[in-house]
């Protein structure tokens, strides 16, 4: 999966927002480091792997590592639950349903309290969607590039949780420097 030109344009504008709206005089650099200090200290708790399998055949189930699955380390992906993406691939520009809950690392780090936010739980929430590798629209790229990174290892009807970076999340989380974890559940159908 590529990012467009339009998607570096996007992130490109996303941080230099995130750079001039610092707050309480914050420099970029103190934001980026507190993301980093915060992601860190999960992974702590966490057994990780900082390589893909070579036969990308990941260990599934709570207990799973968190694999790296972004050169620089942007991503970790712990798969739950995984189907055979050579049988169930996700092709491009296909509609993916999934439903998310996810947690602020900062503030769980900060007050060791994880407050979810999402629709997982609450059917009265439609499922959420994105046209896979399309981030030429808003309904694929609002999500971000690393809610999508795992359809290129594993089969849709999948489940994972994912640490995602500010740099490879929404908008949002990019400009606010803000890393998350996600309990994601990936459809090909609406629920």
């Amino acid at each position: 999966m590529n990012i467009t030109k339009t998607s570096l344009i996007l992130i490109a504008l996303a941080l230099f927002i995130g750079m001039t709206s610092c707050k309480d005089n914050e420099s970029y650099a103190d934001l980026l480091n507190k993301e980093r200090q915060a992601t860190n200290a999960y992974l702590a708790t966490c057994r990780v792997v900082n390589e893909i399998p070579s036969d990308t055949v990941f260990e599934t189930g709570e207990d799973a590592p968190f694999y790296r699955i972004d050169p620089e380390g942007n991503v970790y992906m712990q798969v739950i639950k995984a189907t055979n993406r050579k049988t169930d691939k996700a092709n491009p520009s296909e509609k993916i349903f999934f439903r998310y809950m996810r947690y602020n690392l900062i503030y769980w780090h900060s007050y060791g309290v994880m407050i979810g936010e999402g629709n997982e739980n609450d059917m009265k929430f439609a499922s959420t969607y994105f046209l896979y590798g399309n981030f030429s629209l808003t309904t694929s790229s609002q999500w971000g590039y690393g809610i999508q990174l795992p359809l290129s290892l594993i089969g849709v009807e999948s489940e994972v949780n994912l640490i995602i970076k500010s740099q490879f999340g929404t908008m949002n989380e990019i400009s606010g420097v803000q890393p998350y974890l996600y309990h994601v559940r990936y459809f090909r159908n609406q629920i």
